[in-house]
């Protein structure tokens, strides 16, 4: 995988383009620090370490993580894995995720990924944003009888 590395002394953001779907919660949390239009994009002097730590924890495919330099707090595993089927689009997993292939071969451990739903993704299992190339549509999920 090719990974960005965008740091200063207090924290280190990692990007693997590969897995960003442009799901935008980055540049919505910190429009002046994740600027898409730019190059570099990523502005790590432009905010808190603790500001940058937090939004990054918001982006649901994991294409973002980061690494505190300056003793301030880690990402953290979340202590429950969730999946929220978004709206005619991806899954978004959150919590210890192991996913293998093949003879148990290992793809990826991660504490978020978006995985493919729609089936055109071109970077199976995870999700490229084919869904909205093509139109993919979701069925209604049965409601719950709880």
């Amino acid at each position: 995988c090719v990974e960005r590395v965008y740091g200063n002394k207090q924290i280190a953001v990692s990007w693997e383009p590969k897995l960003c779907i442009h799901a935008g919660n980055c540049f919505r949390g910190l429009p002046h620090v994740f600027k898409p239009q730019n190059r570099p994009w990523v502005l790590i002097d432009a905010a808190l370490a603790d500001q940058i730590a937090a939004v990054v924890m918001t982006c649901p495919t994991g294409a973002l993580h980061f690494e505190r330099l300056d003793g301030g707090p880690q990402e953290l595993q979340p202590e429950e894995t969730t999946i929220n089927a978004r709206p005619n689009g991806p899954l978004y997993v959150h919590g210890r995720v192991r996913i293998t292939g093949l003879g148990g071969k290992l793809i990826r451990e991660d504490t978020r990924v978006a995985l493919c739903r729609c089936g055109h993704s071109a970077n199976k299992p995870f999700c490229d944003g084919s869904h909205r190339r093509v139109g993919f549509r979701a069925t209604s999920l049965p409601e719950s009888s709880d």
